[in-house]
């Protein structure tokens, strides 16, 4: 999920530089270290789902 939403982000941000889209708070180069940070988090494993049925099960076993 955060690989797609930093696909849009980089979306974004090549449409702000082709259009020449400047603000203060929000500019293409912000949106990319945006899109490396969620990259970088879902290359971590940040956000992925957890099966917690199977950690349960596993727990009764032993």
């Amino acid at each position: 999920m955060l690989a797609i939403v930093a696909a849009i982000v980089f979306v974004l941000a090549l449409l702000f530089d082709l259009a020449d889209v400047t603000s203060d708070a929000l500019d293409y180069q912000t949106l990319i270290t945006l899109g490396l940070l969620l990259l970088a988090l879902h290359l971590a494993g940040v956000g992925a789902g957890t099966d917690w049925r199977a950690r349960r099960s596993s727990r009764r076993r032993r």
